[in-house]
């Protein structure tokens, strides 16, 4: 990206910002090759613009009865950077197509939120982990092996700040407290805790 002598982004940049944007609308176009479109999508995915809601709009509506590639759709809205992201994943829960009961669909949307979207899911705030706990204690009864999975997220506090610290132990100390955890959370929770 070019810059002025100031260091900002000129206006001939900023320009190519826009326009990089307006080409991936374009190779977004879901009747395009699947490589090409999800290249596209991940592109304009970083960008919080209307083009990226209409593209991946588009793309649910062509491709929701697709197992693999609604897992791709749902996994593309919970690595959006943008600051509505766990709203979204949250809302998506509530989708007609999402199941907990199956593994994929939680990995493509509860997954890949906690693992592939570090700025959304370790919020300042907490509330990345806060809705990773409610997530694990709901599926623990249905499906064991995939909260332990996800509580494993949280395994790695200690390489944070002591903010986070604080709020990742208070979510494991959460589900280590739980009655009727399974054996699987509970052994992983308490081993990240000790």
């Amino acid at each position: 990206m070019e810059a002025g002598d100031d260091g900002a982004p000129t206006d001939d940049a900023a320009a190519g910002v826009r326009g990089d944007g307006l080409a991936a609308e374009a190779a977004a176009d879901v009747n395009g090759t699947m490589t090409n479109v999800m290249a596209a999508l991940r592109a304009l995915n970083a960008i919080d613009c209307v083009e990226r809601q209409q593209a991946l709009r588009a793309f649910h509506d062509r491709w929701q009865d697709t197992e693999l590639v609604f897992d791709k759709w749902l996994t593309l809205e919970a690595t959006a950077p943008g600051p509505g992201t766990l709203a979204r994943v949250e809302a998506l829960l509530a989708h007609p197509r999402y199941d907990a009961g199956n593994p994929n669909r939680v990995r493509a949307l509860v997954g890949a939120f906690c693992r592939a979207n570090p700025l959304r899911f370790h919020a300042e705030d907490g509330s990345g982990y806060a809705f990773l706990t409610r997530q694990v204690l709901s599926l623990d009864a249905k499906n064991p092996m995939i909260a332990a999975r996800l509580t494993n997220t949280l395994a790695r506090w200690r390489r944070f700040d002591a903010g986070r610290q604080a709020l990742m132990r208070a979510a494991l100390t959460e589900i280590v407290d739980s009655p009727g955890l399974s054996k699987d959370c509970y052994e992983l929770a308490s081993k990240a805790l000790a």
